[in-house]
């Protein structure tokens, strides 16, 4: 089993070392890419960009493309889509209800929602494009949630790489990411978010 993990972090490691400093570049952009698209896994990119980078430098790139990336997609539906949306679905009243309880979240509410990695960045961005949330308090909130997110995200990922030659820091990342989970259960509660 050692073996096969030892083996696993070899090719991983190779991999991110062909890329050369396209490997960092590539990875800001995917970051960029997944605030806008949810299908890419965020982690994998601020991860590389740690590794590249160090945890200084490498959370500086991550949270500014993190950050970058929210807005664009908060912007494409304040501007471009809102009026389009809010027309469409604006008769139903589960859409409504939620459009409320957004409208009303507080700063405080709103990063610590956006700070749980559990939370699907891509929603929240098109959930406060749509309302009638001021860009200064969502931008106060993106700003200081994305740090904690980042910071996460770093974390796990260096300590996955880590442990598929160290199995011990497996415990670290399964710790934090249950950790994760359960605040994000909390937050969901507390802001009756379903």
């Amino acid at each position: 089993m050692f073996e096969i993990l030892s083996n696993l972090s070899d090719l991983l490691n190779s991999f991110l070392l062909n890329l050369g400093i396209y490997g960092p570049i590539l990875a800001c952009f995917l970051i960029l890419f997944e605030s806008m698209a949810p299908i890419l896994p965020l982690f994998v990119f601020i991860t590389i960009n740690f590794i590249y980078f160090g945890p200084i430098f490498g959370f500086i790139l991550s949270w500014l493309f993190t950050v970058l990336g929210c807005l664009f997609s908060f912007f494409l539906f304040r501007k471009k889509m809102r009026h389009w949306f809010t027309k469409k679905i604006e008769k139903h009243s589960k859409f409504q209800k939620m459009m409320e309880r957004i409208n009303h979240l507080k700063c405080e509410q709103l990063t610590l929602l956006i700070a749980v990695p559990a939370t699907p960045a891509f929603l929240v961005n098109i959930c406060a494009g749509l309302s009638k949330m001021s860009f200064k308090k969502f931008l106060t909130s993106l700003s200081i949630g994305k740090i904690f997110l980042v910071l996460f995200w770093g974390i796990v990922g260096t300590s996955m790489i880590e442990a598929l030659t160290h199995p011990v820091a497996l415990i670290k990342v399964i710790i934090l990411i249950v950790s994760s989970y359960i605040c994000s259960k909390i937050v969901s509660k507390k802001l009756n978010i379903e």
